[in-house]
């Protein structure tokens, strides 16, 4: 069964002058254009290619990779408007149509916008929606407290950032988390931090604990090397001091500088960490 909006993988039936055709079992044949046909592709081969609606509403294949796919949420470039909706550069030679319905927010050409990629039920085309929490779900979750996820930066609050995860939930990112700009449409590694009773989610960027303390180390250790085996920095600095040279959160910096102190490789200073000879 073809996947519309989707990867597939299909196999080679004919070769044409303008491309191939692929065996689309139900769905019929489908041109992949000769444009997009890779070297070495023979009748026969199977090919993995994404599948949408041409212009005329035929079914089309491309070796090219769109932004995102159909379930997925992305942050896409608006490049024209019309009285029924507006046109998203999605990656495609085709333009990815957000009907005026599913907008939420007065639309501006060359403006940028979350949207979720979804299968029209209607016409069986691929469309964008600004309705986005609308495909998201915090009854049944799928995710687990102290679990790495993927997060995608969704809207600024006054507690924080509202952030997708896993395009399947919604949590919040408290701003006493940040230690760096974030931006609408940014995507993040993070952790899930607290599921409440109530389905609500806390999540915290980077990885979780020790695990992180670990990856950390060695960082402290050659920027020490190569700043003459002292760095002013401590634990009374401010974070966003550590931040911007680290990379890493306070809590993080803490964490790891006790680690290197009691393998005995650094001591504490009143100014700072020094490095110890050994």
């Amino acid at each position: 069964m073809i996947q519309v909006g989707q990867y597939n993988t299909l196999k080679v039936v004919k070769e044409v002058d303008f491309g191939m055709y692929l065996d689309g079992g139900e769905a019929g044949e489908i041109l992949l254009p000769k444009r997009f046909v890779p070297k070495g592709l023979n009748e026969g081969d199977d090919v993995e290619v994404f599948i949408y609606h041409d212009s005329d509403n035929r079914l089309i294949a491309t070796t090219q990779k769109p932004y995102a796919v159909a379930g997925e949420i992305a942050l896409l470039k608006v490049v024209a408007k019309t009285n029924h909706g507006a046109f998203l550069d999605w990656g495609l030679m085709k333009d990815l149509f957000l009907p005026l319905s599913q907008q939420t927010e007065r639309i501006y050409e060359d403006g940028f916008y979350l949207v979720r990629l979804y299968i029209d039920e209607q016409t069986g085309r691929i469309a964008a929606t600004q309705r986005i929490e609308r495909g998201l779900d915090n009854d049944n979750l799928t995710v687990k407290e102290k679990e790495a996820v993927d997060l995608l930066i969704y809207q600024k609050t006054d507690i924080g950032y509202k952030v997708i995860i896993n395009n399947k939930h919604i949590g919040v990112l408290h701003y006493n988390e940040v230690f760096r700009d974030l931006e609408i449409g940014d995507k993040e590694k993070g952790f899930i931090k607290t599921i409440r009773e109530d389905g609500k989610i806390d999540v915290s960027l980077g990885t979780l604990g020790y695990k992180k303390v670990e990856s950390e180390a060695d960082k402290i250790l050659r920027l020490l090397h190569e700043n003459n085996g002292y760095l002013p920095y401590h634990d009374k600095s401010d974070p966003e001091k550590i931040y911007a040279f680290f990379g890493i959160s306070k809590k993080v910096f803490k964490m790891t500088t006790g680690a290197l102190y009691k393998q005995r490789k650094i001591e504490f200073t009143q100014s700072g960490i020094k490095l110890i000879d050994n």
